[in-house]
């Protein structure tokens, strides 16, 4: 699967592509706080891109569980100023992880080229028109709910077949807009109104979702789900889990996985990759 617009491309075929998480946050579930400092944002987009990243994703809005949003102003005081200052400075594509049309026409317009929308084009009616004028690619996330109330009990009649009919929705939103079909990106939400057994549902059938034809994308990392496998860990103790859910994700499908530990993953990637290689030979 091979993606080409303006200066970038992605070869997603060939390899798996690791996503970089870069929070401008002082609440993320994770790392909220570590890079909000603007120049410490900036110098650890350029480490993960020396590490590896393929992609930098910049995220100005916590949407951990539970979380309140934040205002448009906000969003954009935090997050456009370090995408200006890195996106003509590095050799790999900008994302800007947001719901809100204005924040992804205003990121576009200084520099970065993909939207990450974890509402799947549905928080905002004017998300679609935005990524189509732009001619860039989106990545549609499925999420149950809102950050603030996804993990509420959330229930499904039939958790595999209720996502791909969400994904078909999105994807005719998505080409109703004039989003090209070559510029969909599939997320099936890890941790966005899933449930503990969801969310391992999700990485064992995540195959199933191949037959949608549109590149996978994956964000296990540092997962409460993760948390709970071991133990109780706090998400700084969870590397050793992610590398293992970002393998399993790789060798079911994932073209794009989205971590924080990107040195790290990219090797967990890279053994994962030729394993795969050698399946599809045997």
């Amino acid at each position: 699967m091979k993606m080409a617009w303006s200066r970038f491309s992605l070869d997603l075929g060939s390899r798996t592509h690791i996503m970089g998480i870069l929070n401008i946050t002082p609440d993320s579930f994770s790392d909220g706080g570590h890079h909000f400092d603007r120049g410490k944002a900036i110098d650890h987009a350029h480490r993960m891109v020396a590490d590896g990243a393929d992609i930098i994703d910049i995220g100005g809005e916590s949407t951990r569980p539970g979380s309140d949003p934040v205002s448009l102003e906000e969003e954009l005081r935090r997050t456009i100023p370090v995408i200006a200052a890195i996106a003509a400075n590095i050799p790999v594509p900008v994302s800007i992880d947001t719901y809100k049309a204005e924040v992804a026409r205003q990121a576009l317009d200084a520099g970065a080229s993909i939207v990450n929308d974890i509402s799947g084009l549905r928080f905002d009616p004017g998300m679609g028109n935005t990524v189509a004028s732009c001619k860039v690619p989106v990545v549609v996330m499925h999420i149950k709910g809102t950050p603030k109330n996804m993990q509420t009990e959330p229930v499904y009649r039939d958790l595999i077949p209720d996502i791909m009919d969400y994904f078909r929705e999105t994807i005719s939103i998505a080409l109703q807009a004039g989003i090209p079909e070559d510029m969909i990106i599939l997320d099936p939400g890890i941790g966005f109104g899933k449930t503990f057994d969801h969310n391992l549902q999700i990485l064992s059938r995540l195959d199933e979702f191949g037959v949608l034809g549109m590149p996978l994308l994956v964000g296990p990392s540092r997962k409460a789900f993760i948390g709970k496998i071991l133990g109780g860990a706090p998400p700084s103790e969870r590397r050793e889990g992610t590398a293992a859910a970002v393998t399993a994700s790789i060798l079911k499908g994932a073209h794009i996985v989205r971590v924080h530990d990107v040195k790290e993953m990219a090797r967990v990637a890279k053994v994962a990759d030729a394993i795969r290689r050698q399946r599809a030979t045997d």
